[in-house]
């Protein structure tokens, strides 16, 4: 393989474009002097500020207003969108898709391929204000390929399994095994994924939505033809 490219055939050293108004390598107090690694190719936008002290892969892309913490290495091909925070120490594999208005607490492990929907809350203090949770705290571990939806909120030590997914709201307080869905408060695993019909499921509420938006649709233009009520 060409040295000059990674396995996909892409520019090792592909340019960077970050936007004004982007901090690199911000030294938190009382910190030593670790340098930032960021690989090339990152697409940074206005707000993101990355302090010093991690490693970053190439890729790396970020929306608006995105606070990577010291001490954390993250893979390629990774994205994390608006308003989310990556707290210290974290440790974020290769392909990762953070959504926006997430938070991922210290000492959080995420593996490849993993997805976190929007305002996905990732916990790591069992009991705060405690001094012994303190000196303990710990993350959750996301494996690889899980998917956890809207606004997910998972507590510290917890693991959930590669290939799973965690349906919208859901509060999970014990470990998930692979290869299910779970959902609820507490989460619990209903059923395998591999006993649901992905593209039924999808092919009936696509169905459903447009004909919603057809009916929608034809009352706007029928209020547009009718013009402005005097």
């Amino acid at each position: 393989m060409d040295r000059r490219h990674d396995d996909r055939g892409r520019p090792a050293d592909e340019p960077s474009l970050i936007d004004d108004g982007v901090v690199l390598g911000y030294v938190p107090d009382g910190a030593d002097d670790a340098a930032l690694k960021l690989g090339s190719g990152a697409r940074l936008r206005t707000g993101t500020i990355v302090y010093s002290g991690s490693f970053i892969g190439q890729r790396f892309r970020t929306g608006h207003h995105v606070v990577i913490r010291e001490g954390s290495v993250i893979g390629d091909d990774v994205s994390i969108w608006s308003n989310s925070i990556v707290d210290y120490g974290c440790l974020i594999g290769d392909r990762v898709k953070i959504h926006a208005n997430c938070y991922v607490a210290q000492f959080t492990e995420i593996d490849d391929d993993a997805f976190l929907a929007p305002g996905v809350c990732l916990a790591n203090d069992l009991f705060p204000g405690s001094r012994a949770s303190a000196a303990e705290m710990q993350g959750p571990s996301i494996g690889a390929g899980a998917q956890l939806g809207v606004n997910v909120t998972v507590v510290p030590y917890v693991s959930i399994g590669a290939g799973s997914i965690i349906g919208a709201g859901a509060v999970v307080t014990k470990d998930v095994p692979e290869g299910v869905l779970a959902y609820g408060n507490p989460a619990v695993a209903v059923t395998s994924i591999s006993e649901i019909d992905v593209d039924e499921r999808v092919r009936v509420r696509a169905d459903r939505a447009r004909r919603r938006r057809s009916r929608l649709s034809a009352t706007l233009r029928s209020t547009a033809q009718r013009g402005p009520s005097t």
